[in-house]
């Protein structure tokens, strides 16, 4: 068999790999025919090794390393594979700083590439030298290399230079297309200039998923679930497909406003379509389930699910514990374990919230003191917030004043309004006293604390003292607080 129809055969088998060991078994082929350097089967074998799913990157790596004189089509699959990914995608830059100094030429898939990569930093470094060398290497009149830098621009919400972007694509007679339109859309989005980024979105000639979804998201990040649901109404009045990430917008904006029925068509299109083997989209579906008060309907999609992540156990705890479901949430906790499955701080949180609810304080007291030995999970300040609501729910108001007190992490006013309330449920009128001089030492504006002070001495039976405070706070012109009685005791 001649060599090129070796090579042809190789380069066969090597488009149809799916597999690593497939892939070292066909490489090992190569070497052996010596056919280890020809530019199309090589070609072939690192692509999979570097950008597919089932392939492995630090073996492309040596691949690469390997190749006495690498190509601009070399260079480009491995910035490609660091731009796709999460933890490296910084070695995209470093990539193309050396394919400058060994003289290799970048093209448009470079910079497009590299633009990308440098989307998904945190850090500005470096964008005006990129930015440059767009324009010294003449690919300003490349349209996807201006989107890619419109792109960069949204990712960090530079609204200014991605519009600047944008114009100069208009200015140069390239015909912007629904690409560009979204990236300035997601710049806006991003900024947090959701006036401006609607406009945008309704100038839009043409818009996909991308575009519906950045403006869902703008939305939902907004605060603004109920003009979300009415948006994807429209979007699916348009008939566009959505997406995953489009459901878990739609589904997050259901369950903070309460939208069940909304929720429950999404959840039918997920099973409908194919996603329901879809782990993140599953856990929505639970905590919104869980967040409307349908626990089992969050069961159903829970037991349902094949894979379950740690964040699926929580999920499915909390819904149990926030319903005073306390039983659930402990057997969920103990099948947890079983299963091999870590828990983190959110797991303990949950788990405590239960014991509160169910009245073990003590077995809650013993949890929290071993959270960092066991478990290795240092208390947070929510954590700190449960275990006082358990100790006040039960009377033990010193214990939780105590511990307060104590904290070795900084207090807010939520965790002492909580244990404030809790003062006010036992009528302990000093303890009350105490709290509301630490809460005014934390917000001293807040008149508010006085009203439930004086709600306290009701309370307590303390008329006397309760109708004092009322003359005081009316003399002081402290304002009404809403569900406040002013009304004398």
């Amino acid at each position: 068999m001649g060599t090129a129809t070796v090579a042809s055969t190789l380069v066969y088998i090597a488009e149809r790999c799916s597999s690593m060991r497939d892939l070292k078994l066909i490489h090992a082929h190569a070497f052996r025919t010596c056919l280890h350097q020809h530019t199309v089967v090589l070609g072939k074998l690192f692509r999979f090794a570097a950008v597919s799913p089932f392939g492995d990157l630090p073996y492309a790596h040596r691949m690469f390393d390997q190749m006495p004189h690498p190509t601009t089509f070399f260079y480009n699959i491995l910035i490609r594979a660091h731009s796709q990914s999460t933890t490296s995608a910084s070695h995209s830059t470093h990539l193309f700083n050396r394919m400058r100094q060994n003289g290799v030429a970048p093209d448009e898939y470079s910079f497009t590439f590299l633009l990308k990569s440098r989307s998904r930093s945190t850090t500005t470094q470096l964008v005006d030298e990129i930015h440059g060398a767009v324009f010294k290497f003449g690919f300003c009149y490349h349209l996807h290399v201006q989107n890619a830098l419109i792109h960069l621009y949204a990712a960090w919400g530079v609204t200014l230079l991605a519009r600047r972007v944008f114009e100069d694509v208009v200015k140069m007679g390239l015909e912007i297309d629904v690409v560009s339109w979204s990236g300035l859309l997601v710049a806006h989005v991003r900024a947090g200039e959701l006036d401006i980024a609607r406009r945008v979105f309704d100038e839009m000639p043409q818009r996909d998923v991308v575009s519906w979804t950045a403006m869902l998201s703008g939305y939902t990040r907004a605060k603004q679930p109920r003009e979300a649901l009415e948006l994807f109404g429209e979007m699916m009045h348009a008939g566009v497909r959505p997406d995953e990430v489009t459901m878990l917008i739609v589904i997050s904006a259901c369950a903070n406003l309460g939208d069940v029925e909304t929720g429950r068509m999404v959840h039918r299109y997920v099973e409908k379509n194919g996603f329901g083997w879809m782990v993140a989209l599953c856990n929505a579906l639970i905590d919104m389930y869980g967040k409307c008060g349908c626990l089992e309907e969050a069961w159903h999609v829970f037991n349902g699910m094949r894979r379950k992540c740690l964040i699926t156990w929580n999920t499915m705890m909390t819904a149990c514990a926030n319903h005073g479901n306390a039983d659930d949430a402990l057997y969920l906790f103990e099948w947890m374990i079983r299963c091999g499955v870590v828990p983190d701080g959110v797991t303990l949180l949950a788990l405590l919230v239960a014991y509160a609810h169910k009245g073990l304080v003590d077995e809650g007291i013993r949890l929290f003191e071993s959270m960092q030995r066991d478990y290795g999970v240092e208390p947070r300040i929510e954590h700190y917030g449960a275990v006082v609501d358990m100790l006040g729910r039960s009377g033990r108001l010193q214990e939780a004043y105590d511990l307060l007190t104590s904290i070795p992490i900084p207090s807010n006013d939520v965790i002492w309004g909580a244990l404030l309330g809790a003062c006010r449920i036992h009528g302990d009128v000093d303890m009350g006293e105490r709290v509301i001089k630490k809460l005014l030492e934390l917000k001293p504006d807040e008149g508010g604390y006085y009203i439930l002070l004086r709600d306290i001495y009701v309370a307590a039976g303390r008329t006397v003292e309760a109708n004092e405070m009322r003359q005081a706070m009316l003399a002081s012109g402290a304002r009404k607080t809403p569900g406040c009685s002013w009304v004398e005791a």
